[in-house]
């Protein structure tokens, strides 16, 4: 048996910025990048054209979002804007740790989380209270490509778990992303249904 965990929502909570675009504005200016007038505008804007289910990572989206307005941001800055953007504080949820360790005494473990920030992932749960070594493997789709509930998500994690993708139990908090794991054969956990103190005692009862 193998448990894919969601990251942001139901093993941490963790800050985000009330307002993205000026958040990476301000972090683009302190980079001396010449930020549009209606940045705000070219924020929201589709600029590039992604399968339907892939990842679109927030950096390549802020260069084609400025490229589009005719600037340029040198060398990585835009990259280098975008995880100082989001820079969290984090907490770690009750019974987190619980649910890891008692998913870990049955199998492999990995962390499935959707996410757009480079880096942030792995920043958010070195800084929680959670054991880097307890997971097996640590996907995210700005490393995978494919964004949850994508199938292509859920494969990618059970791959590198070294399982099928049915024997695989997902434990998050949305619905409409975390339950698709259910489109490949596999078994959701929300946690609507299930809190999170009490996935160790529903994995008790799993035979």
């Amino acid at each position: 048996m193998a448990v894919s965990f969601d990251l942001f929502g139901t093993l941490v909570d963790a800050d985000r910025p009330e307002d993205p675009a000026s958040a990476v504005a301000a972090e683009l200016r302190a980079r001396d990048v010449a930020v549009p007038d209606d940045w705000a505008d070219a924020y929201r804007e589709v600029h590039i054209d992604a399968p339907e289910g892939a990842e679109v990572p927030l950096m390549a989206h802020v260069s084609a979002a400025l490229a589009s307005r005719g600037v340029e941001a040198p060398g990585n800055a835009a990259r280098r804007a975008v995880v100082s953007a989001f820079d969290p504080d984090v907490e770690t949820r009750d019974g987190a740790l619980e649910a890891v360790e008692a998913a870990s005494q049955r199998g492999s473990v990995a962390l499935l989380s959707n996410c757009a920030v480079p880096q942030l992932a792995r920043k958010a749960l070195i800084r929680s209270d959670l054991d880097c070594g307890a997971f097996d493997a640590v996907v995210t789709s700005v490393a995978s490509g494919w964004r949850k509930p994508d199938p292509r998500a859920f494969e990618t994690c059970a791959d590198r778990l070294g399982v099928p993708v049915a024997d695989l139990t997902h434990v998050g908090d949305d619905p409409r992303t975390d339950a698709g794991i259910e489109e490949c054969g596999g078994t959701a956990v929300l946690l609507d249904d299930v809190f999170l103190t009490e996935f160790p005692d529903w994995l008790e009862g799993r035979a």
